[in-house]
């Protein structure tokens, strides 16, 4: 049997999967970034560090699990932010540099993508679809607030941008909140436990939203407000998620309406968030019949599933 490689080093995850050759999961390892109590992230020198330390140790950890001699087919990596010559991102060197020297040395090919395409790939390898050849993905994390139309072609996927964040992403709302009120780095997990307990008070966070652009630097300062004036905190977080929740919905809708596309993939760590996913099922899938396909909940952060899938799909005449 044969194997594919993924790997993918972004801001706070150190990832690497393997697939075989039916595209069933074989290994998937990661390793969340340390970053310190408080901070809101981290400089590119210290994501360079711990991802040349974290990726041998998950290389030796995916490898070893595979049940017999691994023989690689192909090894797909993250090398750049999204799909467009002028993105970089220092981060990506290092889940690159690797891929180029293990596929050198296995005389394999190499398939290169970017962060958001490898996302687009692992929703579609857990979701199951869409089918259709295009349709609308959303790219919700704490790097990126993205709405694209995606075409599939032979080559993977054009990626075209439609809208998204003007300032803030939805993810980065969720940190700044999150860590204003004492919770961990990165808070979205936080977050949405401590919303659970808020959720018939939660707090009023306007949502900003126009035409395909939405922002949250305004609803970001109201909630600090909220914060210093001694809110409660879980209705803070709820609020936090009901404009998240809200903004999404706005945006999916109107760009639906404009496309006539009816198939939405929705990807990123943002995306996991079970009150998020019920309230958007309930405004786009009951209310506007759109069509809704999300990875599970494991593969909506960052992963290297999707790289991995990305090799597969070169190797096979349909993905």
């Amino acid at each position: 049997m044969r194997y594919y490689l993924g790997i993918d080093t972004s801001c706070y995850t150190t990832s690497v999967a393997l697939l075989d050759d039916c595209g069933s999961l074989a290994a998937d390892e990661r390793r969340l970034l340390t970053v310190k109590a408080g901070k809101r992230g981290l400089a590119q020198s210290e994501m360079v560090f711990q991802h040349t330390r974290n990726l041998p140790e998950l290389l030796e950890e995916v490898l070893g699990k595979a049940d017999r001699a691994v023989q690689l087919a192909a090894i797909g990596v993250s090398a750049s932010p999204r799909p467009l010559p002028e993105s970089y991102m220092p981060a990506f060197l290092v889940g690159l540099g690797f891929a180029r020297a293990l596929a050198a040395l296995n005389r394999v090919p190499l398939r290169r993508l970017s962060h958001q395409e490898n996302h687009v790939f692992a929703g579609l390898w857990s979701a199951g679809g869409p089918k259709e050849g295009e349709f609308l993905a959303i790219h919700v994390s704490g790097g990126t607030t993205e709405l694209v139309r995606v075409k599939r072609s032979a080559q993977g996927c054009e990626i075209e941008l439609m809208g998204g964040s003007a300032d803030l992403h939805a993810g980065q709302f969720i940190d700044r909140v999150g860590v204003a009120l004492g919770l961990p780095f990165p808070a979205g997990p936080h977050l949405e436990k401590l919303a659970q307990a808020g959720r018939d008070r939660a707090s009023r966070i306007p949502v900003a939203v126009r035409a395909l652009q939405v922002s949250f630097a305004g609803p970001e300062s109201q909630a600090q407000r909220l914060i210093a004036k001694g809110e409660e905190p879980a209705a803070v977080a709820a609020g936090v998620e009901q404009c998240v929740a809200d903004s999404l919905a706005r945006l999916i809708g109107r760009a639906s309406e404009e496309t006539g596309l009816r198939d939405v993939l929705l990807v990123g760590g943002v995306t996991a968030n079970s009150f998020i996913r019920h309230y958007l099922d309930e405004r786009l899938r009951e209310q506007q019949r759109l069509k809704l396909y999300y990875p599970s909940p494991r593969f909506s952060p960052d992963n290297a599933v999707g790289a991995a899938f990305f090799a597969l799909s070169h190797d096979t005449p349909a993905i």
